[in-house]
């Protein structure tokens, strides 16, 4: 691949209590990228593990950084990325869920993107069953608030540059939202973020995802939507309110005139509508005004806070050297001057 000519990169290994795999794990990543003759280190964050997941990684010559006590996915992300001797970074998990082999496919999309996402779309996935629904649900409510598909909104294994995610430290969270957050800020914000398809295995040993998670996930999605799209957020409420207001306004209407045998103008002096369509219109009108309150005062700070990274998805074509054609330029514009 020409892309992958003269990269080096740094791979992020975030463990916790991974001793069954990260030695494993550690060793694919190393062949794959020397068989492409990619430059690389491989950085293992060893997140407060209680096993020997750190003398693992150091045995299959890791570069192992710890945190005394467990402190989340996403501080784990955190510390290798600052630490990370090189700008253009890959995260993957140490279970050996993800498929090493597909990192220099990542890397080389990475020239003319902002972030590579590896979207477990392949023919051998294995996830949980129990974990399908709320997926999906977590999927399609993130894919109306960016606007665009997102074929995997938490994958675990991805490339991006340094500079362009850490802007964003201050709302990335801690724990397992890391990469949600991530991929909605970058498309909230414009950047380029691609999918390449990838396969996904069953991990060894337990799963750190327990059902709770849903929720946070959940809650996550929403304040996303709030922090970058509010409209999106508040327009469906507004809508649904004045909705029900209004179907609730014509069934008084109907029911005044069931009720009513004389049509005169002593109609005009008794209730109609009812307290409850004009609270539903009026709580529609309210949730409709703070959106675009909301919307009005984050392009207001936006323009004083834009990104300061620029997209790496725009670069400048130029056409392959010719000589030929150079020298029949050359003898053109000399006949001309004659």
């Amino acid at each position: 691949m020409r892309e992958l000519i003269g990269r080096s990169i740094s791979v992020i290994l975030p463990a916790n209590d991974e001793e069954a795999a990260v030695g494993l794990q550690v060793e694919a990543v190393r062949s794959v990228l020397c068989s492409h003759g990619i430059v690389h280190e491989i950085l293992v964050v060893d997140d407060g593990s209680r096993d020997r997941t750190a003398e693992k990684a150091l045995q299959a010559r890791a570069r192992v950084l710890r945190h005394p006590e467990n402190r989340g996915y996403g501080a784990a992300l955190k510390t290798g990325i600052l630490a990370a001797k090189y700008d253009t970074l890959v995260i993957s998990d140490a279970d050996g869920t993800y498929p090493s082999d597909q990192i220099p496919n990542l890397i080389a999309k990475l020239h003319s993107a902002d972030m590579v996402v590896g979207a477990r779309t392949g023919a051998d996935v294995h996830i949980p069953w129990l974990r399908k629904p709320a997926k999906w649900v977590l999927g399609w409510l993130a894919t109306r608030i960016a606007g665009q598909p997102i074929p995997d909104l938490n994958s675990g294994l991805r490339a991006f540059r340094r500079d362009c995610v850490k802007q964003y430290f201050p709302i990335l969270s801690n724990r397992f939202s890391f990469t949600t957050t991530l991929t909605l800020a970058l498309l909230a914000d414009d950047y380029r973020v691609v999918y390449h398809p990838i396969d996904y295995y069953r991990r060894v040993g337990n799963s750190k995802i327990v059902p709770r998670h849903f929720m946070d996930f959940m809650i996550l999605v929403l304040r996303m939507a709030m922090l970058f799209q509010p409209l999106k957020i508040f327009v469906p409420l507004a809508f649904s309110c004045g909705l029900l207001g209004g179907v609730k306004v014509i069934f008084d209407i109907v029911g005044l005139f069931q009720r009513t045998s004389a049509f005169d103008s002593s109609l005009l002096f008794q209730p109609v509508i009812s307290t409850s369509a004009i609270l539903m219109l009026l709580v529609g009108l309210q949730l409709l005004l703070i959106g675009m309150v909301a919307d009005g005062v984050l392009r207001r700070i936006a323009q004083h806070n834009r990104p300061q990274v620029p997209s790496h998805a725009v670069w400048v074509p130029e056409l392959p050297s010719n000589p030929q054609v150079e020298t029949q330029d050359i003898e053109m514009m000399a006949s001309g001057k004659k």
